[in-house]
């Protein structure tokens, strides 16, 4: 796919995300004012709880609000699970993602996520839910594809790679083996590749792969997602010198 094409897509793929322990109101509105662009929409902000008012009152042109709970740490505390999720509803989150935690998962403690995951389905109601795995953590293949079947069947309407505050985030080898298992499953399931993509070329990586395997018709923001702070950016430079 050409560069221009891949950038456009992307935008409109965009979950543009700020999750910084230094974001302050002035700092997601001018993230909510960069979603509307030249060319075209972002799919969605991605910005911690306490911003999601300064959010609705900035954003237009049908931007989602996407929001984080349990994050980073992957906490397996259901009632903080349903007190931050019902939270983030109240306020006008359109879409929450969360946590899978993790280290129950890797310590084998495969029942207590799925039943955490369960309860994260069940708390956010009819809105969109993104199912963290921290891929980078589970490591081998066989644990993401693990970690993404039990999502599935819980659930999710997304999975996601990576929170972006760990040593290893988004991957292709990771996204490949995401994608698989979401094609293997039969089911209406997206996927967000998520933490360290910085560039059209990064970014072009994970189209191609769901490309591959999923089909171009499947790519659109209902499917197809990337989340990420400084692409925009790097892909508005690409649009801008190719017009």
């Amino acid at each position: 796919m050409k560069d221009l094409s891949a950038a456009q897509i992307l935008i409109n793929s965009l979950d543009l995300t700020s999750l910084n322990h230094d974001d302050t109101k002035e700092t997601i509105k001018d993230l909510c004012n960069r979603a509307s662009t030249p060319f075209g929409t972002t799919a969605a902000v991605c910005i911690n709880p306490e911003f999601i008012q300064t959010a609705l009152h900035e954003l237009h042109d049908n931007i989602k609000i996407a929001t984080v709970v349990n994050f980073p740490d992957g906490s397996n505390d259901i009632k903080r699970l349903e007190k931050e999720i019902k939270q983030a509803l109240k306020l006008g989150a359109d879409e929450i993602d969360a946590v899978l935690p993790y280290q129950d998962f890797l310590n084998g403690n495969i029942e207590q996520c799925i039943h955490f995951l369960e309860k994260a389905r069940e708390f956010t109601q009819n809105k969109i839910l993104k199912i963290i795995i921290e891929s980078g953590e589970l490591k081998s293949t066989l644990n993401i594809k693990k970690a993404t079947h039990i999502a599935i069947e819980a659930g999710a309407d997304f999975i996601k790679t990576s929170t972006g505050k760990t040593s290893v985030s988004a991957t292709p080898e990771a996204a490949n083996a995401i994608l698989e298992e979401i094609q293997k499953s039969g089911k209406d399931i997206g996927f967000k590749a998520s933490g360290g993509i910085k560039t059209l070329e990064d970014a072009k990586k994970y189209l191609s792969l769901a490309i591959a395997i999923m089909g171009p018709e499947w790519i659109t923001p209902k499917h197809f997602r990337i989340g990420a702070s400084s692409l925009l950016n790097n892909l508005l430079e690409h649009l801008k010198q190719g017009y």
